[in-house]
């Protein structure tokens, strides 16, 4: 495997100057930049208030960094936290789980949906999701500068010597190994295509929940799918036939399908595309 393998030896840190900048948190970044301009942009093409999206965007954000946080201290690490709480608030030192994160993301936007729209949250899902799939291709291109999340030994050409990772060295060392975190990163890019194609090519919001329902379906899915290559991510997984990503996933699957069919099976509603901000003159 040595022969064919990738020496993937990138410092995860991109600036370490006064201030320290790394890859991971630069993606995280970029990823909700653009993506509050994808909403913008959205949000002015139906005429929706402005000052919704910052509103959006706080309820997002909060729900995605807690959730995260909370998803790996109680789905992860829970024998650790529970004897060590004060460290949970530490989210700068790592361990954010993307289950987490997108139960953390929900709660927020039912939040936003009673307070501030008064609509159906399905209105919001239907939006948000989009720009979502871009943000966790970048995160996932993250975890490949971090060296973390990767998969098992495989003789492909296109496997990666992770040789910044402690993981590697005491279970891979001197062999390639599947770079999933590309995987993952490519499928929700191809997602995010979809979904901008399904909103801006199909008017598929004209079918509450039909977005969110391909979103929940296909993140998840292929999540899934990959886990059966991954690495363990906590030494309680290993032996076990399924994951904690797999069976977290298994119910956004589900309730993805659920959406879709539910959306095809009613007619679409009518909406107007003023294609400015209600406030603008």
């Amino acid at each position: 495997m040595l022969h064919n393998a990738i020496v993937w030896d990138v410092n995860p840190v991109m600036i370490d100057s006064v201030i320290s900048v790394r890859w991971y948190g630069l993606m995280f970044a970029i990823g909700f930049l653009v993506g509050y301009k994808i909403e913008e942009r959205i949000f002015k093409h139906e005429g929706a208030p402005e000052r919704w999206l910052g509103l959006l965007l706080l309820w997002t954000m909060a729900g995605t960094v807690i959730g995260a946080r909370l998803g790996h201290v109680f789905f992860y690490a829970w024998d650790y936290y529970s004897v060590h709480p004060e460290e949970i608030i530490r989210v700068w030192e790592g361990g954010l789980a993307s289950h987490g994160g997108t139960i953390g993301v929900i709660l927020g936007v039912l939040c936003f949906s009673w307070f501030t729209t008064k609509r159906s949250p399905l209105w919001t899902f239907d939006r948000l999701v989009i720009p979502i799939a871009l943000v966790g291709a970048l995160i996932r291109f993250g975890n490949l500068m971090n060296s973390e999340i990767f998969g098992h030994a495989t003789d492909l050409p296109w496997g990666f010597m992770f040789v910044r990772s402690r993981e590697w060295h005491q279970f891979y060392e001197g062999m390639g190994c599947h770079p999933t975190q590309i995987y993952e990163s490519l499928c929700y890019l191809a997602l995010f295509a979809l979904l901008m194609w399904m909103y801006w090519k199909r008017n598929a919001e004209k079918r509450p929940g039909l977005i969110f329902g391909v979103f929940l379906s296909i993140l998840f899915l292929s999540r899934f799918l990959i886990e059966f290559i991954k690495n363990p991510q906590e030494e309680f997984e290993r032996g076990m036939m399924l994951n904690m990503g797999q069976l977290l996933s298994i119910p956004f699957i589900v309730l993805g399908i659920y959406f879709v069919v539910r959306a095809l099976r009613r007619p679409p509603v009518v909406l107007s595309f003023p294609n400015k901000f209600p406030d603008e003159k």
